[in-house]
């Protein structure tokens, strides 16, 4: 017997990535060594002092029973102080913070959260794919932001309709960007502020790479801007500022009314996450300034040697101020996928193929700085010999 999905599981789009996922896999099976840059996957150990604080809270019965609903205040606490200390944010733990299952998971549910079957919402495009996930449950509408490079993929205001704003109820934004590797200044995010209070708009800014900026630049967060709490919420990631992508932990800052809405979604979706993990998280954010500093260092070596490299063989026109993501042009006659499935076949060489971000991805692909410096280099040297850029 075969029982029919619900209309909402019907209009999930369908995962790009998985033919892709699906040819690494066989080729690896096959015995080719396979050079993985398409993944968004952080490939170094969480740091130990993070481990150890896991390994001795997971002893304590107290974190073996049901956790609060909402997660532990210490944890929340913890959270308020690592936004003061990193963005001179305050923030208040009791209000202004609620604990998420991982950023993908809250944002799917704020779709779920603040949009009724139609209601429009504006999503960066290219753009991290599971917006559309949680606008699809929702049955709304995106609106698409292009994101260009004559804007310095920022999405331009002034080319949105006015009545696009003004039906619009909420707005994604990712900076620094998946998958552009753009970073956002503080005069775009005060611009943000005035259109989202202009036409009442709940911002959602995705800050899963907020930890990760180059050249000695840390990245802007939306709540540095004055008046970000009243518009919208900034979503924040352990995952990637502590290679703790396994142990799904994350939190939502910002607006208190939206705050409530997630936290209220959650209680009938989930009783909260392993106690022990909170403390380890706590743990992190109150003692990880070094394990920070030590990741940009190895990302910005990575960033660095694939650049240079890629030059070399006379790919030019890179884009990576921020996140583990560098933006690639793809050479002349070959679009995203052609030339994706290009360098997988010929050159065992995985990149992301940047239509399967959006439509405006097209003429670019992903490289995920994900693999040493060597890997990264020897990457380069198998694309050369496709001899695609001479």
């Amino acid at each position: 017997m075969e029982f029919e999905y619900a209309d909402a599981l019907k209009r999930l789009p369908e995962q790009f990535f998985a033919k892709l996922v699906k040819t690494t896999q066989a080729l690896v099976k096959e015995g080719h060594d396979v050079i993985n840059l398409g993944q968004g996957n952080p490939d170094q150990a969480t740091p130990e002092f993070i481990v150890k604080e896991l390994q001795q809270a997971s002893e304590n019965p107290k974190f073996h029973k049901y956790s609060p609903f909402q997660g532990y205040p210490f944890l929340k606490e913890a959270i308020a102080d690592f936004y003061q200390k990193e963005y001179q944010v305050e923030i208040d733990p009791t209000k202004e913070v609620a604990i998420l299952f991982g950023a993908k998971t809250g944002l799917v549910e704020i779709s779920q959260c603040l949009l009724n079957e139609n209601d429009k919402v504006l999503v960066p495009d290219p753009g991290y794919p599971d917006y559309m996930s949680g606008i699809a449950l929702a049955n709304a509408s995106p609106i698409h932001m292009p994101l260009l490079k004559e804007n310095s993929f920022l999405p331009d205001y002034q080319k949105i309709s006015e009545s696009d704003l003004n039906d619009s109820k909420l707005m994604f934004l990712n900076y620094p960007n998946n998958p552009t590797a753009a970073t956002a200044t503080k005069k775009f995010f005060d611009k943000t502020i005035q259109i989202a209070n202009d036409h009442h708009i709940c911002v959602v800014h995705d800050f899963a790479y907020g930890a990760i900026g180059f050249d000695g630049n840390q990245p802007q967060s939306f709540l540095q801007s004055e008046g970000a709490k009243e518009v919208g919420i900034e979503v924040y990631t352990l995952s990637k500022t502590f290679n703790m992508a396994g142990w799904r932990v994350a939190f939502a800052v910002g607006n208190p009314s939206v705050i409530k809405a997630l936290e209220l979604i959650q209680d009938h979706y989930y009783v909260s996450i392993f106690g022990a993990i909170q403390k380890a998280a706590k743990t992190a954010l109150d003692n990880g300034q070094t394990a920070i500093k030590e990741l940009n260092e190895v990302y910005q070596k990575r960033r660095d040697t694939f650049l240079t490299n890629a030059e070399k063989i006379g790919w030019y026109g890179g884009k990576a101020s921020g996140s583990f993501f560098v933006w690639m042009p793809t050479p002349k006659g070959y679009s995203s996928e052609q030339f994706a499935e290009l360098l997988l076949e010929k050159a065992h060489v995985v990149v992301a193929p940047g239509n399967g971000f959006g439509d405006t991805g097209e003429g670019y692909v992903r490289i995920g700085l994900l693999d040493n410096e060597e890997r990264l280099q020897e990457a380069c040297e198998r694309i050369e010999k496709l001899c695609l850029f001479n």
